[in-house]
């Protein structure tokens, strides 16, 4: 792939939807029934003529529209091949507008599009028409999510908790340990810190202490990081699967989701102590992919931790890394590296698993 290609995978920089593109429309879309719907109201910087919105940003708007009720039809891998817009009546800055689109034809290779933009009143602006052409070279099954510090914010109540844990026991244990061992299991974590000569006995003693502590250190303090139900809804919306697949004791974890209220948000769950080895081994992230029923290559994961997005490569799947926990130099091996989940949206995650075009 070209650098300048290589650049373009960076995330949120689409001129429709992306979040980080400063001169973008920042379009967000949400399921209605068969349609795809967003709300714009054009500003100054989009009009033509004076008060009068360019036709350029108008097909745009639309363009934008019908791409992403392809994508909601579980279309991920397509190229607009044509776009005829009829222009009702002109728009002018400030003119509040929703966006609505969707699939009116599915003939193979090729699906046929509607797009309507109307006034808060109903009246109609403009429609549109677009043709999407398969490519079928790769397609999002699935979005695997692992939770600490990727949907919740714990690490300052799993780090009070170990600490405490370990003075205990007279065991030094710094932040910077703590990050190094960040979104590994338990028992790998004791051994690591302790050293393998510590009995499973002693090992399981430190696991229910130190997850108890954290229980009533996080309780009534936890919420979502930025972003993530609001991705992990719209994924849904668009047709992709999703699991959780944390690193976490059942009864951290079930405690977790409990106090977000995102049990039902999920596919499937997997749990740390369901496979043998934890990460980096990508054991967790292929039984999640198992337990989805999708195939490795089609799978993004959204990991926080060094060793979560090792684990994720490891399975042979795409990765999101979030720099909650980490600088974004350690998460290098991941695909896109994003501060915060509100800059990720439905394309750059499907954009991962599709084969770019060659030069």
């Amino acid at each position: 792939m070209s650098e300048r290609r290589r650049e373009a995978k960076s995330g949120g920089i689409c001129f429709g939807c992306g979040r980080r593109n400063p001169c973008g429309l920042k379009l967000r879309f949400r399921r209605d029934g068969d349609w795809l719907r967003a709300h714009f109201t054009p500003t100054g910087v989009h009009q033509g003529w004076p008060d009068i919105i360019h036709g350029g940003i108008i097909t745009t708007v639309l363009d934008e529209a019908m791409g992403h009720a392809a994508l909601a039809g579980g279309f991920f891998d397509f190229l607009t091949a044509s776009v005829q817009v009829d222009f009702r009546r002109p728009v002018h800055v400030d003119d509040a507008q929703t966006v609505s689109a969707r699939i009116i034809k599915n003939e193979g290779r090729n699906i046929e599009v509607e797009g309507v933009i109307a006034l808060p009143d109903g009246t109609v602006v403009a429609e549109g028409r677009a043709v999407q052409v398969l490519r079928g070279s790769g397609k999002l099954e699935a979005v695997i999510w692992d939770m600490d510090g990727v949907i919740a914010h714990t690490a300052p109540y799993h780090f009070q908790a170990w600490q405490e844990t370990f003075e205990r026991r007279k065991v030094p244990y710094s932040e910077a340990v703590f990050r190094r061992n960040f979104g590994r299991r338990n028992d790998t974590i004791i051994r690591d810190i302790v050293g393998e000569g510590i009995t499973e006995e002693e090992v399981q003693a430190i696991m229910v202490e130190k997850e108890g502590l954290f229980r009533q250190k996080a309780a009534g303090k936890l919420t979502p990081l930025p972003g993530a139900l609001e991705l992990i809804d719209t994924l849904r919306d668009y047709g992709a699967k999703t699991a959780l697949a944390s690193s976490s004791p059942i009864e951290n974890g079930e405690f977790v989701t409990r106090q977000l209220g995102i049990e039902d948000r999920f596919d499937a769950i997997v749990w740390g102590r369901e496979v043998a080895e934890g990460k980096p081994s990508p054991q967790i992230f292929q039984l999640a992919a198992r337990k989805l029923g999708a195939e490795a290559g089609n799978c993004v994961v959204i990991e926080d931790a060094v060793a979560g997005v090792a684990a994720a490569k490891n399975a042979g799947m795409k990765c999101v890394a979030v720099t909650t926990n980490h600088p974004a130099e350690k998460l290098g091996e991941a695909d896109l590296v994003v501060e915060s989940l509100e800059d990720v949206g439905v394309a750059d995650v499907a954009g991962l698993v599709i084969t770019p075009l060659q030069d």
